[in-house]
């Protein structure tokens, strides 16, 4: 499994970004066995981008061929490209080392919902009613 982290540096000790768009750096890490195999350092480009920042790092995920993104916070265009590419994403903050571990030993919160798309008409339908919790353990 590809796992990509939305990161402040470029090593695990490092801390995970707040943001996933316009963060300065991904680490993606290949999981085997239980275990942190190898790690790749990719400089996100989208940071000074105009717009379309969202698109752009989600897009480079894909390329990347990325099954899961741990992340502070995950604006609404990158949720839905994300998505549109099964990959899935979760919530994390602190050293990405250790949330890598929580990630492996399945306590992160996985984000089912794009809260900021939701409309008054479509927020019970879609979260009060829904049978299936906004974030899963």
């Amino acid at each position: 499994m590809r796992v990509a982290v939305s990161s402040t540096g470029e090593k695990l000790t490092d801390n995970i970004s707040e943001v996933f768009a316009r963060c300065p750096y991904f680490i993606i890490a290949e999981i085997k066995d239980q275990k942190i195999d190898k790690t790749e350092i990719i400089e996100n480009k989208s940071t000074d981008q105009m717009s379309e920042a969202g698109i752009s790092a989600a897009q480079l995920m894909a390329e990347k061929n990325v099954n899961a993104v741990i992340t502070g916070n995950v604006g609404p265009r990158a949720f839905d490209v994300l998505k549109q590419f099964n990959i899935e994403i979760y919530t994390g903050s602190g050293i990405i080392k250790e949330v890598l571990q929580k990630f492996i030993n399945g306590k992160l919160k996985k984000i089912e919902i794009n809260m900021i798309t939701l409309t008054d008409e479509n927020f019970e339908k879609e979260v009060i009613k829904n049978e299936k919790p906004i974030l899963v353990d």
